[in-house]
């Protein structure tokens, strides 16, 4: 039932934000783009290991100021015959600017990932941002809101509650195709102060061709109090991956 009403929400919320956003783009600038990655790799011999990885972003400007965006991924690893990592993500949002620096946004998501201890998390809410540094080379937003979590753990026990967001994003235009950045995101359960959260992504993009970049990427992810109780607190993926822009 929890997980229900979270998951109508967030569509409620995003319905919203569709109808409120359906007028025709600018004639002057294309309306979509899609950013996908991929990244496998696979030993044989005296090891035995496959990992792949992806992302996929998928971006709609219903007007110049109102953008939707999609965004799906997911990571596989074996080891030996084992399942050593696995974890699914989706998230849709939509984005208002209001003026230059000033804009809101909704979103709902859903990710798995078993051997972090979650099994289903469920989340919807909204908040506010502002650019703090527009270019040509420095880019600097800020991001503050609240959400609505429910989480279902591998252990069978689950939890809802309210959630404080709070999110920065740093990029440096090395030059005009080649860029690095850094995010980090903070998640703060109002219903219990030792349960947050801190994700954190480092980035290098370097591009082949007008298309295709190289992109070297390190994530890190922090939960102060897993479920079950002996889970280890931080997860690391450092990956290397062909990045296509359309």
């Amino acid at each position: 039932m929890k997980r229900g009403a979270v998951v109508l929400a967030a569509w409620a919320l995003l319905g919203t934000a569709s109808i409120a956003a359906a007028e025709e783009p600018s004639k002057n600038e294309k309306a979509w783009n899609d950013q996908a990655e991929l990244s496998f790799v696979n030993t044989t011999g005296n090891t035995k290991t496959t990992t792949l990885a992806g992302k996929n972003l998928l971006a709609y400007k219903f007007t110049p100021r109102t953008v939707g965006s999609w965004k799906i991924g997911g990571l596989y690893s074996k080891d030996g015959g084992r399942t050593t990592a696995e974890n699914y993500a989706t998230e849709l949002r939509f984005d208002w600017l209001y003026t230059e620096r000033i804009y809101t946004y909704v979103l709902g998501g859903w990710n798995k990932d078993r051997f972090a201890g979650i099994d289903q998390r469920y989340y919807g809410g909204g908040g506010m941002g502002y650019k703090f540094l527009l270019g040509p080379r420095h880019f600097l937003a800020g991001e503050a809101g609240l959400n609505y979590t429910v989480e279902e753990y591998i252990d069978g026990s689950d939890s809802d509650f309210l959630t404080g967001r709070a999110f920065a994003k740093y990029e440096y235009a090395i030059t005009r195709k080649n860029r690095f950045s850094q995010s980090l995101e903070y998640l703060y359960d109002f219903s219990d102060s030792a349960h947050y959260k801190l994700n954190s992504e480092t980035a290098l993009v370097a591009s082949l061709t007008d298309i295709f970049s190289l992109k070297a990427g390190y994530t890190v992810r922090y939960d102060h109090k897993p479920v079950p109780a002996g889970l280890k607190q931080t997860d690391t993926v450092m990956s290397a991956a062909l990045v296509a822009n359309f």
